[in-house]
């Protein structure tokens, strides 16, 4: 197998095999979704499902291109640094590899709600206000902070190639918590997994709600880190501060303009760095009043998601 080849075996992505599958469940959804009675379900907007789906496709090639990139550093580690090697052979190794990738998810999640630079990519997908199928296929082009949540697993000895995998299975698992449709499950059922009830409270811009459930498929660690919340009211969906547009240039890429301006008119380089590096909505003590984000923290928001 040549170099190319190579490579191309590793970043290989499951997700475009799961792609007739969510264009069919899409479809079904918004067939039962158009012919539902109930005033509580938004339902489909044709615009809003295509912009979604324009901007996932386009996130297929920059996440090839991210992996591409980051596949180099990851083998070295794997090789070089880690202190043994877990084989790929055994069901346990599977098992601990999807748990381990879960919580990685669950820290880069909660990096990008919580780091503005790392919002400012992640917003796009948040940027919908409607909640279903199609909202799951919205995602950011710029997937460059993601690589330093995965670094510490092929130290830990697990080889890159299985990583890409789990994180894949964890990305298909989270497409279909994209959805009114389905109600509360079981409780054990939503004691320990990510359900589409946990994920619209991720989804929602209630203030009660923001910064809630990052969990991929498991929802224990946002019950460990107290960041879990229970759906309570139907939530309402999209950003704090609507961007009340389609264009998905600046559906990606305007909240960097933001931190841009932000930065060139802060006079001190402690303002410059709160700007970038502080929670979305932060701002300095001379603007507002006393420097804390605009979100809700964790202590000052009810827990019991």
């Amino acid at each position: 197998m040549g170099f190319a080849e190579s490579v191309w075996h590793e970043i290989q992505n499951p997700v475009l095999y799961a792609l007739p599958v969510f264009a069919l469940f899409v479809g079904i959804e918004a067939f039962l979704l158009r012919h539902e009675q109930r005033q509580d379900l938004r339902g489909y907007s044709a615009i809003d499902t295509r912009t979604s789906v324009s901007m996932g496709v386009v996130s297929l090639l920059f996440t090839a291109v991210s992996k591409a990139a980051t596949l180099i550093l990851l083998v070295f580690l794997h090789q070089y640094v880690a202190p043994w090697h877990i084989p790929t052979d055994t069901w346990w190794s599977w098992v601990l590899l999807f748990v381990v990738v879960d919580l990685a998810w669950y820290g880069y999640h909660r990096f990008a709600h919580r780091v503005r630079i790392g919002w400012a990519g992640h917003q796009a997908h948040h940027s919908s206000e409607y909640f279903n199928f199609g909202t799951a296929l919205r995602q950011k082009w710029n997937p460059w902070f993601d690589a330093l949540f995965w670094m510490p697993l092929p130290v830990l000895g697990f080889a890159p190639w299985a990583i890409y995998i789990a994180f894949a299975v964890n990305l298909i698992y989270q497409f279909f918590t994209h959805t009114e449709a389905i109600g509360r499950l079981p409780r054990p059922v939503e004691f320990i997994l990510n359900t589409p009830s946990h994920h619209r409270v991720h989804h929602a811009s209630d203030p009660e709600y923001l910064d809630r459930n990052y969990g991929g498929i498991l929802i224990i660690w946002d019950r460990m880190f107290g960041t879990f919340r229970q759906e309570e009211r139907t939530p309402t969906y999209g950003l704090t501060k609507p961007v009340d547009t389609y264009n998905v240039f600046k559906l990606q890429y305007g909240e960097y303009g933001k931190i841009i301006s932000d930065v060139r008119r802060a006079r001190r380089w402690r303002d410059k760095l709160g700007f970038v590096f502080g929670p979305p909505g932060w701002l300095p003590a001379h603007e507002a009043g006393i420097a804390v984000p605009q979100t809700p923290t964790f202590e000052k928001a009810a827990v019991g998601e």
